[in-house]
C-alpha cells in the first residue's frame, strides 16, 4: 500500500524502529510526523546497533528519502550529533530533509523543563527534561522559533530577543534560574543555520509527490498510544499527539491518503516514568523481563517497568488508531517462562459495587484504581530466534498469538524474535 502509518500501542518502547527498518527497505520515503529526542529508536543491523532520537528509522537506506516532518520539535544540536554520528560510521545523509515548519527547542525550553519537574517534587510527571514540553507550549502560545527561521538572521534575532525576554523574566523570578544569554543563543543558533540549511525543504509538498507517483511512504510516530496528550494517561503523558491521526497533521496530507495503520505491540508490556500501569510486576518475572528483554530507555538509560501484556489497552490503541494489522516485538523475550498472564479485563471496585471493564474506563480515576484480571496460558521454553515460519513457532507461543489477534479484532503482520533485521517471522 502506498502510505503506511506505523505506531506504538502501548507507552512506547515497543520496538517501533526495528518495524519501521524492515518495511523501509521496500518503500522511498520515511516520514517522522510528531516528538522530539524524548524518544530513540533502536535498530541493529549488519554494522551494528544504532539509536536515533530524531533521524527517521529509514535514514540507513540511500534509496529512501528521510523526512522530520512539522509535527515534531527539533532540537538541533541533537540533530546535528546524530548526523555527525552517521557520517562517523560511512552513512550518508543527502537524503534527509526538514519541514521549515517544524519548530526547534531552545536552550530556555530545556531549562524551564528541568525546572518546572523540581517544582513539582513528588507529582512530578517524569519528562526526559530534553524541552519538549515548553517547545509545544510555545507553538500553542505562538512564541515558537521554527527551522525556516534559521534561514533568516534578521527575523531569528528579533525572535529571540522577544522569546528569551520572556523566558528570561519566567526563570529568574519564578524558579530563581539565571536565564540565558541571548547573543550567545543567537550565535549557537547561526551556525546550527549554516549546518541544517542544506536539508531544510517544503516536506508537505515532497510527500504528496511521492504519493501521487504511487511510491512506498511510511509515517513513523515517537512514544506510543497511551502516552498521547488527549487520550492517554493523562498528565502522565507526551506533549504531542502519537497516534495516527496525528501522521496527516504532523506530515501535512490529508486523511485519505493514508492506505494502511500498522500497530507495534511488544509480547509484554512496558512503560517508562511515571504513572498508572495496571499490569506492572513487582517480582522475579518483572525482573526477569528487563533483564532478558534489555529495558533501559534508548533516550534516558533509566530502567523500564515491566508487567503482563494488558489487552484493554490493546483494543483501546486498535480503536484510536484504525489499526489495520499488528506488529508483535520481543516474542522471544517470554521464552523460558512456564506461564504467561495476559490482562483480559480490569476490575474496580468502589463504595461496594464491582465493575469490570473490558474497554479502557472513561475516567482516570478509575483507571488509577483497577485491577486487572488475568487469563493464564502455558508458556514455553525453546529458543526461537531461529524461527522464521510462523508454523515453526512451539504450539504455546502460537497459541498466545492467536489469542492476541483474537482480542484485538486485528491480524499480525510480523512478529520479531530477537533484535537483528532478519529476526522476524512475517506472517
Amino acid at each position: 500500500m502506498p502510505a503506511t502509518v506505523v505506531v506504538g500501542t502501548q507507552w512506547g518502547d515497543e520496538g517501533k524502529g526495528r518495524v519501521i527498518d524492515n518495511l523501509a527497505e521496500q518503500s522511498r520515503m520515511v516520514v517522522r510526523f510528531q516528538g522530539g529526542n524524548n524518544a530513540g529508536h533502536t535498530i541493529v543491523n549488519e554494522e551494528g546497533e544504532f539509536k536515533f532520537h530524531l533521524l527517521p528509522s529509514g535514514i540507513l537506506y540511500s534509496h529512501v528519502t528521510s523526512v522530520i516532518g512539522n509535527g515534531v520539535v527539533i532540537s538541533p544540536r541533537v540533530l546535528c550529533e546524530e548526523i555527525d554520528g552517521l557520517k562517523g560510521r560511512g552513512y550518508p545523509v543527502d537524503n534527509l530533509r526538514i519541514s521549515g515548519n517544524a519548530h526547534l527547542i531552545m536552550p530556555y525550553h530545556i531549562l524551564l523543563d528541568a525546572a518546572s519537574e523540581t517544582m513539582l517534587g513528588r507529582r512530578k510527571i517524569g519528562t526526559t527534561k530534553r524541552g519538549i514540553g515548553p517547545a509545544y507550549t510555545d507553538k500553542a502560545a505562538r512564541l515558537g522559533i521554527r527551522v525556516q527561521d534559521l534561514s533568516d538572521k534578521k527575523i531569528l534575532r528579533q525572535k529571540l530577543d522577544t522569546a528569551i525576554s520572556v523566558k528570561n523574566d519566567l526563570l529568574e523570578k519564578v524558579y530563581n534560574n539565571p536565564g540565558v544569554d541571548p547573543f550567545e543563543v543567537m550565535e549557537q543558533y547561526a551556525e546550527y543555520a549554516d549546518r541544517l540549511s542544506p536539508y531544510i525543504d517544503d516536506t508537505s509538498l515532497l510527500i504528496d509527490r511521492a504519493l501521487k507517483r504511487g511510491e512506498q511512504v511510511l509515517f513513523e510516530g515517537a512514544q506510543g498510544t497511551l502516552l498521547d496528550i488527549d487520550h492517554g494517561t493523562y498528565p502522565f503523558v507526551t506533549s504531542s499527539n502519537p497516534i495516527a491521526g496525528e501522521a496527516c497533521v504532523g506530515a501535512g496530507v490529508g486523511p485519505t491518503r493514508i492506505d494502511e495503520v500498522i500497530g507495534v505491540c511488544k509480547a509484554y508490556t512496558t512503560r517508562v516514568g511515571e504513572g498508572p500501569f495496571p499490569t506492572e510486576l513487582f517480582n522475579e518475572v518483572g525482573d526477569y523481563l528487563v533483564k532478558k528483554g534489555g529495558e533501559f530507555g534508548t533516550t534516558t538509560g533509566r530502567q523500564r517497568r515491566c508487567g503482563w501484556l494488558d489487552l484493554v489497552l490493546l483494543r483501546y490503541a486498535v480503536r484510536l488508531n484504525g489499526l489495520t494489522g499488528l506488529a508483535i516485538t520481543k516474542l522471544d523475550v517470554l521464552s523460558g517462562l512456564d506461564q504467561i498472564q495476559v490482562c483480559s479485563m480490569y476490575e474496580h471496585e468502589y463504595d461496594d459495587q464491582k465493575d469490570n471493564y473490558v474497554d479502557f474506563p472513561p475516567h482516570q480515576s478509575i483507571f488509577y484504581h483497577c485491577t486487572p484480571v488475568y487469563e493464564t496460558l502455558p508458556g514455553w521454553q525453546e529458543d526461537i530466534t531461529g524461527v522464521r515460519k510462523l508454523a515453526d513457532l512451539p504450539s504455546e507461543a502460537r497459541n498466545y498469538l492467536e489469542l492476541i489477534e483474537e482480542e484485538a479484532g486485528v491480524p499480525i503482520k510480523s512478529i520479531s524474535v530477537g533484535p537483528g533485521r532478519d529476526e522476524t517471522v512475517e506472517v
